[in-house]
């Protein structure tokens, strides 16, 4: 995240406390991954204040951050929403859960095979891993993580998979090299929005 170790403490703290009024307040067993998003997320920001205070490198902080960025997110959220989905609607993540799965293949055998490592550069943090194919790899990732929220037939997920997405513009406008860790942070707020989700959700109702 950008400015310091400080700044992801506080976001990663409230995150996840956030993430744990939405898992206590779930209402549906199905809808518990979406609902317990921002508790990864936050939890994400928090292992992110231990790479600052490492200094950056290659050790278990910077390995357990990456693992949760780039293998775990692409499978996570659009197997979540194809849980929460209604069974009508269960049709539409197919696309992103299969384009996620293979892209979270490809990055966890870049991941076992190849050192990640992460440098302080100014206020933010810049992550590296020999990923070939970037370009492809990429776009699975941001179908897999952005298509599965766009495509869901719930508006406050359609809403998040569009703030999400107008923050990787930002975020690949503003900070090229360091996007994987001020996209993650913007998700991590961004997630907010699932508690308004959560709150909405009912036994057996229909959030358009």
């Amino acid at each position: 995240m950008c400015w310091n170790a400080t700044a992801d403490l506080t976001a990663g703290a409230v995150i996840t406390a956030v993430g744990v009024v939405c898992v206590a307040r779930v209402r549906r067993a199905r809808d518990l991954p979406i609902a317990a998003l921002p508790l990864l997320l936050g939890a994400h920001q928090l292992v992110e204040a231990a790479v600052w205070h490492a200094g950056g490198g290659c050790g278990p902080a910077t390995t357990a951050w990456v693992v949760i960025a780039l293998p775990v997110l692409p499978v996570w959220v659009p197997f979540g929403v194809l849980l929460a989905a209604a069974p009508a609607d269960r049709r539409l993540p197919w696309g992103p859960a299969v384009a996620g799965l293979a892209t979270a293949a490809v990055l966890s055998y870049c991941l076992a095979t190849r050192p990640a490592t992460a440098e302080i550069r100014g206020h933010t943090l810049g992550y590296g891993v020999n990923v070939p194919w970037i370009p492809l790899v990429l776009a699975g990732y941001l179908f897999a993580t952005l298509g599965a929220l766009l495509l869901s037939g719930e508006r406050r997920l359609r809403l998040l998979g569009a703030v999400l997405g107008a923050g990787a513009l930002a975020c690949s406008a503003l900070w090229r090299l360091e996007f994987v860790s001020t996209w993650c942070a913007w998700a991590a707020v961004a997630s907010l929005l699932v508690l308004g989700w959560v709150r909405r959700a009912r036994p057996g109702a229909s959030v358009t």
